[in-house]
């Protein structure tokens, strides 16, 4: 620029085009795309020029137009419900620190019911999301028809496998459960207890199958030497009420869940019985709660940045196959031993 010429007056923020990029930093836009989606060839030099253009006039990429111009966005949907629940949280504190490490920003969208479900893929549609991630509720098998159709894939955590074309990615429920029948028998317990909220979740439901058939194989008689103890709620709430409402105590307890566990604990505490001195308690989390010193609870742990980035990778797999049959990806979980079930000598 000659001395004295005017400078050219600096666009707001907002307006800056990927045209006005190419055409200060003198390459073609195609050059701008590239250099910002790290995509196709181009020269250190003219990456230079363009970034440093773009800085000169406050460009920022606008991803989304970025998506609907390749039919694709920079976004990852991720359904979730009842975010205020330990585990639930934790996992999606793990999808999003996955998601951002892959380049990626999650549109997170709470539902609570099958209606919201629904709404929340169409409009994850609309917004060429790159890939769902549905951690709660039951995607209708014509909205995922839709999704596919759409070139968006969809991969499940912790729920039933349902659609063809929707992989799941789980913890080893199966796994878990058989740890801890093989923690309670060796600990000496004789009569068992399994906990749950009666419109359980799939994950619940699978390990209490898995914990029945697992005392089976170890001689237990199921008939005659486990109890279900139902929890009239979801959470801390519904296990306290299940201690104060149950008529005969197990001496070793397997729990859906680790606040179910909690709650447990503490009606049993009101009625003057502690663990493991009167009975042996698993949970399933492992929740910071768990190791608070009022709970010390034994419980499974399940690897929610394991199953965040085996969630993201299907996704991917996925779009690269995406007539390929449902995979189910089992995640191992590891046993926890506190106070409430010590690790047997």
């Amino acid at each position: 620029m000659h001395a004295g010429a005017p400078m050219k007056p600096r666009q707001p923020r907002g307006t800056v085009t990927a045209q006005d990029v190419a055409a200060r930093a003198g390459v073609s836009r195609a050059v701008v795309s590239r250099a910002f989606s790290d995509s196709g060839s181009i020269s250190p030099d003219a990456k230079t020029r363009v970034l440093a253009a773009a800085a000169e006039l406050g460009y920022q990429v606008n991803f989304l137009a970025q998506g609907l111009n390749r039919q694709r966005s920079q976004l990852i949907g991720v359904v979730v419900a009842r975010i205020g629940d330990p585990f639930r949280s934790a996992l999606l504190e793990a999808l999003l620190n996955a998601i951002s490490r892959r380049g990626y920003q999650a549109l997170v969208t709470e539902i609570s019911d099958a209606n919201g479900l629904e709404t929340t893929l169409r409009r994850f549609m609309q917004y060429r999301v790159s890939g769902v991630v549905v951690t709660s509720g039951q995607p209708p098998e014509a909205i995922v028809k839709e999704c596919v159709q759409h070139q968006i894939p969809v991969v499940g955590i912790n729920r039933p496998p349902a659609c063809a074309t929707v992989d799941t990615v789980c913890s080893d429920n199966a796994q878990g459960a058989a740890l801890a029948a093989v923690q309670l028998r060796n600990a000496g317990c004789q009569r068992f207890g399994w906990l749950n909220y009666q419109h359980s979740t799939w994950a619940g439901q699978q390990r209490g199958a898995a914990f029945l058939t697992a005392l089976g194989a170890r001689g237990v008689s199921v008939e005659t030497h486990v109890t279900t103890l139902h929890a009239p709620q979801e959470g801390y709430e519904g296990g306290l009420a299940a201690a104060l409402d149950a008529r005969a105590l197990p001496d070793g307890i397997f729990c859906a869940n680790a606040q179910l566990a909690c709650g447990f604990l503490d009606g049993m505490r009101r009625l003057g019985k502690s663990a493991p001195r009167d009975f042996h308690l698993i949970g399933f989390d492992n929740t910071p709660q768990t190791a608070w010193e009022a709970y010390q609870l034994t419980t499974l742990d399940q690897d929610v940045t394991t199953l965040a980035a085996r969630a993201l990778t299907t996704l991917a797999e996925r779009a690269r196959h995406p007539d390929g049959p449902a995979r189910i990806e089992r995640v191992p979980v590891t046993l926890i031993h506190r106070r409430t079930s010590p690790r047997q000598s």
